[in-house]
């Protein structure tokens, strides 16, 4: 037990220096989307998001005017409400923060302080975004303890290998300075389902098991409809162990457990869709978006604007050791995390709005961290093993240095957001970057907002 718990220190440590980066802001339409299900729910008891979306593009007009078009002027065709694509998960689960953040502000009133109490006000958006640092940080150590327990793989390999994910992905970036998107959320979310998966398989899996994975898998779907997909992973090894020992019927009995139970968790959001367009289906213009045969499913990996690769190339490398572990003996789970990840590239490529331009990064692959960490860690336990961990440590920052760069030419509109354009990215990172720290850190800790208006 003193072996898993190894590498937490490491990470305590890593949540601790990241905290002051968390910034506690609301700004762009998915933010507003996720927020705006939870502070109509609490404050209005309906689902109609007009004055959240109105209080604020009032508050940034200039900003927000490519949301105004969409989320205040257009209407669902069938119900006349007003447009919500977001899925509820992300408000459930940041629910428990913002209600300790209504109290502790009602406790406020009461002694003469001034913060409306009205869901809005700092202590309520403070809640939602240190709430999504603390799931992204609990998903995190999931990820570690499934690498410890179940891959088996060294110390300090399995913490450098959730490490440098951490800073070296746009997870840095979701945790802190974006967290009131949903993508924290579905780390969590998602690491929460592989490590009950995983779990189970270690000592057979139960119908108990199965309904808490199955949970998990409706969990997953809440907070980001594609997730749901990495339940694959759960159910594939239920249905191999029920082959092996030829308990075909109580396999089937397991899987229909899992699947009844990861309805069941997804309910609520049926009933937010009937609420909102209509059916009980998303909204048909998110559907409408889709090809099926994921045109761009090369273009999500490789493409040099856009690509997870060409934003994130420590992600190469896990991917490189997600292979290696695939050819070795014990390739079952790695095998089935490739193709849960292969799942989240063809739905990505399918979407329209593949490249993500404007968002930082390929973040609609941070729930599939829990992938990236088993190939990472893989790799690096191999170079533990032959004691050659000081060339691994030197790439691993060179990877956490480009990331952190990218975030300072992200945020200072030093780059184009909606594309990488090469070589002048990379020529910036040594070029522009390294002059702009100082400036960039004294005013992100002093005067966030000043920073915010000179990258404008």
């Amino acid at each position: 037990m003193s072996r898993l718990r190894a590498g937490r220190p490491l990470l305590a440590a890593l949540f601790v220096l990241t905290l002051p980066l968390v910034t506690p802001v609301i700004r762009g339409a998915d933010e507003i989307e996720y927020f705006s299900y939870l502070r109509s729910l609490a404050f209005d008891r309906d689902l109609d998001f007009g004055n959240e979306y109105q209080r604020f593009y009032e508050a940034d007009p200039e900003g927000l005017a490519g949301f105004k078009g969409t989320f205040l002027d257009l209407r669902e065709p069938e119900t006349g409400r007003h447009i919500n694509f977001a899925p509820l998960g992300s408000a459930l689960l940041w629910s428990p923060f913002y209600l300790l953040a209504h109290l502790g502000t009602l406790a406020a009133r009461a002694l003469g302080a001034e913060v409306p109490a009205n869901g809005f006000s700092a202590p309520y958006v403070a809640a939602v975004c240190y709430g999504s640092a603390l799931y992204g940080f609990a998903g995190l150590l999931l990820i570690h303890d499934a690498l410890r327990r179940w891959g088996s793989f060294p110390e300090p390999a399995a913490s450098w290998s959730v490490a440098a994910l951490w800073l070296g992905t746009p997870v840095l970036y979701y945790t802190t300075l974006a967290p009131a998107f949903s993508h924290a959320c579905s780390l969590f979310s998602v690491a929460l389902l592989l490590w009950l998966g995983l779990r189970a398989n270690e000592r057979g899996v139960r119908l108990a098991d199965a309904t808490a994975i199955g949970g998990a898998g409706g969990l997953a779907a809440l907070v980001r409809e594609q997730d749901v997909l990495f339940l694959a992973v759960p159910a594939a090894l239920v249905a191999w162990e029920a082959l092996r020992r030829h308990q075909v019927l109580a396999g089937l009995a397991r899987l229909a457990t899992m699947a009844a139970a990861a309805v069941v968790v997804f309910v609520p959001q049926l009933f937010a869709y009937r609420a909102l367009n209509g059916s009980w289906g998303p909204s048909q213009m998110v559907a409408r978006k889709m090809t099926w045969w994921s045109p761009h499913f090369l273009e999500v990996l490789f493409d040099p604007a856009h690509g997870l690769f060409a934003w994130s190339p420590l992600l190469l490398v896990a991917s490189a050791g997600l292979l290696t572990a695939v050819a070795g003996r014990r390739a079952l789970v790695p095998a089935l995390l490739g193709l849960a990840l292969l799942l989240q590239v063809w739905v990505n490529g399918a979407l329209e709005s593949w490249t993500q331009a404007g968002a930082f990064g390929s973040r609609r692959f941070v729930a599939a961290t829990p992938v990236f960490a088993w190939g990472l860690a893989g790799l690096l336990g191999g170079t533990v093993a032959r004691r050659r961990t000081a060339p691994a440590l030197v790439a691993l920052v060179a990877f956490v240095w480009w990331n952190a760069s990218l975030m300072v030419q992200f945020g200072l509109r030093l780059m184009d957001r909606q594309r990488l354009d090469w070589p002048q990215v990379a020529v910036r990172q040594v070029t522009e970057v390294p002059p702009r720290i100082g400036r960039v850190a004294w005013l992100f800790f002093t005067d966030r907002e000043r920073l915010v208006r000179e990258a404008r």
